[in-house]
């Protein structure tokens, strides 16, 4: 694979079109919606509707996932009756990505017409009231993964001005997120999300320091990928699924089998909030 660490913009915008040029020689479709599916939640998937899989080691650019849980293939068809293109698992800066590399996928997506972000990922729970298999629906971000915004501001036409994390996720979207889950009595709390580097889990004075900033949930990605959709213009929408409760006073052993698994159970709460959402968008102009 051909890297793009360190691509300009004339290089990372060829890549990208080569990219787009072969997912349409499997499926010509333009979607409206792209999803990023995070650990234990690629059974969402399954309900594409005409689904077309192309794994990720085809795509020009594409950066491979080693992660547990992350299937590494991009899939194009109809969910609820929307064009979308899903992500079946996502890469990560501690498998030795760059924050560009992370974001590319968003890139393509977004050049192959998607306007809208959803992404999903598994985060231990810091705020005192969340369970394990809480949802959460992200209001705002801290970013600990220690990088830049990934990209020359020179790559994006038109240029849109990064956001603040409090102004970066879509206060409607999460309106109706919040009123579907009550209408499908599921616990969904909102609240920040914090990204590390990863690979280790917290230790508990880590935990007592993410909480006096604020955050609720802490995980290993979907920063980059929001910063990105918000610097070319889409709209965001993410969810927390709380795999682990975090506590500050009891040492407690943490496995990523564990983290997937926690995903795996409470994955179809979050998949019919989802469906629902893209229920109400296919009955709305584009």
């Amino acid at each position: 694979m051909r890297s793009i660490l360190g691509a300009n913009a004339k290089e990372l915008a060829s890549s990208i079109s080569v990219a787009r040029e072969t997912i349409w020689q499997h499926k010509l479709l333009q979607p409206r919606v792209a999803i990023v599916l995070g650990s234990g939640l690629g059974p969402l998937a399954d309900y594409v509707e005409h689904p077309v899989e192309i794994a990720y080691i085809d795509l020009a650019g594409f950066p491979r996932t080693s992660a547990a849980g992350h299937a590494g293939k991009l899939i194009l068809g109809y969910l609820a009756g929307v064009p979308v293109v899903l992500m079946k698992g996502r890469a990560h800066c501690y498998e030795g990505w760059s924050y560009t590399q992370v974001q590319y996928p968003v890139f393509v997506m977004q050049a192959l017409g998607a306007s809208t972000l959803i992404t999903t990922n598994a985060a231990g729970g810091l705020n005192g009231r969340f369970r394990q298999g809480d949802l959460m629906v992200l209001d705002s971000h801290i970013d600990f993964l220690f990088g830049s915004s990934g990209f020359s501001s020179s790559f994006m036409s038109p240029a849109q001005p990064l956001q603040r994390g409090t102004e970066t996720y879509d206060r409607p979207m999460m309106q109706r997120a919040q009123q579907v889950a009550r209408s499908q009595d599921v616990v969904l709390h909102q609240g920040c999300y914090l990204a590390t580097l990863g690979p280790t889990y917290e230790t508990r004075n880590e935990y007592r320091f993410f909480r006096s900033l604020g955050a609720d949930a802490v995980g290993m990605s979907t920063v980059p990928e929001v910063i990105a959709a918000k610097k070319l213009g889409m709209d965001v929408l993410g969810f927390s699924v709380i795999t682990n409760v975090a506590s500050t006073d009891i040492p407690v052993n943490t496995t990523h089998d564990e983290v997937v698994e926690a995903g795996n159970s409470v994955g179809p709460s979050l998949i019919g909030i989802i469906l629902q959402i893209l229920d109400d968008m296919s009955g709305e102009p584009d």
